[in-house]
């Protein structure tokens, strides 16, 4: 209270005196004063004790705040395994999609939750464990009971749960048992493009993300592109179709199971853009649940094999078109040139015969035509080891193929250490070395495409390549017609499908011993075509290993009879699909005798 406000009188003398002139009680006066000066002062003191209560709840609500905020950041951190601190980038979980050239989804992600445990936290380890062996059959008891009852901070037991799994845990009910987010990677279609794909898996690993990084195929080759965040989860379009890949799959199936094939491959290829429309391996498996990589035994063997890139084979009579285009290239001979065929041709204590007795002479088409050994070696011969060799090269078969896949520098050619004149003989008809069956699609390609070199691609591609010249045009057709005649009239019949001008050729090559020489009973047995062969579109291979043919009354292992086949169903079911409509021929006249109607 201020000292003017206390020194204020209670009676002051000129209220007195008029109170006194008007007859009223001058007390009245000073009582009035005295109740104004006492709330005068009980305003003041209550202003202040507002005040301080202010201040002070402001004080406390701020206190309280800040202990709440810290309650929850911890409420709401999740234990980690201890590690040492490292420098680098942070845990990258998104990854993005592949599909197929249609924009079809081949490999996605999916949300899901891994489980971990804090022993130290758990009220029932004991129970815990058993409920979780429940749950999950694969797990140990005994080493969960250990491991919950030590002296473990942090325990992962699943590195990725379903959410019916994830619901079963959570009815436990042990609040030292929790999840993880999670993003895994998922294959819709199952095995289908399996190899191409390959598969994914974890990388570095918290509780609350994970490192998705690709373990083979596609998925390992694209790992940096697929999880750079600057693409900003752009999808990996690839060149294959699904549909087109699920058809030759299937086709590629029922015809391994009809000939009790112990494997099989194939490739659908575009001759111009070098795209792969369609690769398939057998036997195949599931990236979902990709199985592991055999420790012991032959590699071959296991499903994880991709024997369209990595199986390297002698494969044949499929060779022999190289060999009579170079040497039409080289103006050695034509297409009508005629050939001795006159055998065995014998090369110092090696024989060279043919499957059947041809005649003294054949032209160079029907050496193709009746795939003649021996036609197929004399022409070699004139050609010569170099230039063999080189041409060979060109084609593309004397190193791995380039294609985009970790396991295409796995699949290298096996070829002679000293390329011989026999050397040279062998390997014009398929023998004396070894390649894979996309080696064979990619020299196909080359050579029947108009005679320009083709690299494989699993890219979705804008244009032809418009590689190298291997071969001149004129060549290049001659080819395909030699082709064309194989199927019309010669060992690939079977490949004929109505509307669609199919030229190709077989190769039956016997399987080598691993301690040397040949088997008697198992070929890998192939057919490399194109078609149509009047517009050359596309390239396939088929190849089978170890098939037998069992309709008649004995088994037949040509390709004639077993690649063949499958290669025409493939082509039937899938040229449709590709948009090449079937070709009608057109009927003559010839020996038709037209009458004319007397009702006109």
């Amino acid at each position: 209270m201020s000292y003017a406000a206390l020194r204020r009188p209670l009676r002051p003398l000129a209220r007195i005196i008029r109170a006194r002139d008007k007859g009223e009680n001058p007390d009245e006066i000073a009582r009035e004063n005295l109740r104004l000066r006492h709330e005068e002062m009980r305003n003041k003191a209550r202003a202040r004790a507002e005040s301080r209560l202010l201040v002070l709840g402001v004080m406390f609500f701020c206190a309280f705040a800040v202990i709440g905020g810290r309650m929850g950041v911890l409420a709401n951190t999740e234990a980690e395994e201890p590690r040492a601190t490292a420098t680098g980038n942070p845990i990258i979980g998104q990854r993005a999609d592949i599909t197929d050239r249609n924009g079809r989804i081949l490999a996605t992600n999916f949300e899901t939750h891994a489980l971990y445990a804090q022993p130290r936290e758990m009220i029932d380890p004991v129970y815990a464990a058993a409920e979780l062996v429940r749950i999950f059959p694969e797990l140990n008891e005994a080493r969960l009971v250990r491991d919950f009852t030590g002296d473990r901070r942090f325990l992962w037991i699943r590195r990725q749960i379903s959410p019916e799994q994830m619901q079963a845990v959570h009815d436990i009910g042990d609040p030292g048992l929790l999840f993880g987010p999670r993003e895994m990677r998922l294959y819709p279609n199952g095995p289908i493009a399996a190899h191409i794909l390959g598969g994914a898996g974890y990388g570095r690993e918290g509780v609350d993300s994970a490192e998705v990084i690709g373990t083979a195929g596609v998925e390992r080759y694209f790992d940096a592109r697929l999880r750079d965040p600057a693409n900003e989860g752009v999808p990996l379009a690839l060149s294959i179709d699904l549909t087109l890949q699920s058809t030759m799959e299937e086709v590629l199936q029922g015809g391994m199971t009809l000939l009790n094939a112990r494997g099989a491959a194939a490739v659908l290829m575009d001759l111009h853009t070098g795209e792969i429309m369609a690769m398939a391996s057998l036997p195949d498996f599931d990236p979902n649940n990709r199985p592991q990589v055999l420790t012991s035994g032959d590699q071959s063997d296991s499903p994880l094999f991709n024997r369209a890139l990595q199986g390297v084979y002698e494969l044949g009579s499929v060779f022999k078109i190289f060999t009579v285009a170079q040497s039409i290239e080289l103006g050695l001979i034509n297409a009508a040139t005629l050939i001795d065929t006159r055998g065995p041709l014998v090369w110092g204590r090696f024989r060279i015969r043919d499957f059947h007795d041809y005649g003294a002479q054949l032209s160079a088409t029907d050496v193709i035509v009746k795939s003649s050994n021996i036609g197929t070696a004399r022409i070699a011969m004139e050609i010569g080891a170099d230039r063999q060799r080189g041409f060979l090269g060109t084609l593309g078969l004397l190193e791995p193929v380039p294609l985009e896949m970790v396991e295409a520098s796995t699949g290298a050619p096996l070829l002679p250490t000293n390329w011989s004149e026999i050397s040279t003989m062998t390997i014009s008809y398929g023998h004396g070395m070894s390649a894979s069956p996309l080696h064979l699609a990619q020299a196909y390609a080359s050579l029947l495409n108009g005679g320009t070199r083709i690299v494989p691609t699993l890219l979705r591609q804008d244009g032809p390549q418009n590689g190298e010249r291997v071969v001149s045009e004129e060549v290049s057709a001659a080819a395909r017609d030699m082709l064309r005649a194989v199927v019309t009239r010669g060992t690939a019949s079977f490949a004929e499908v109505p509307g669609y001008a199919v030229g190709g050729k077989t190769g039956t090559a016997d399987k080598p011993r691993p301690q040397g020489g040949y088997y008697d009973d198992k070929v890998i047995a192939t057919f490399a075509g194109v078609f149509p062969a009047n517009d050359p579109r596309y390239v396939i291979v088929v190849t089978l290993d170890e098939p037998v043919e069992t309709s008649g009354s004995e088994p037949r292992r040509t390709a004639g009879w077993t690649a063949v086949p499958v290669a025409a169903e493939m082509i039937r079911r899938t040229a449709p699909l590709m948009g090449l409509r079937p070709q009608v021929e057109v009927a003559t006249l010839e020996g038709v005798t037209l009458t004319a109607n007397d009702d006109d």
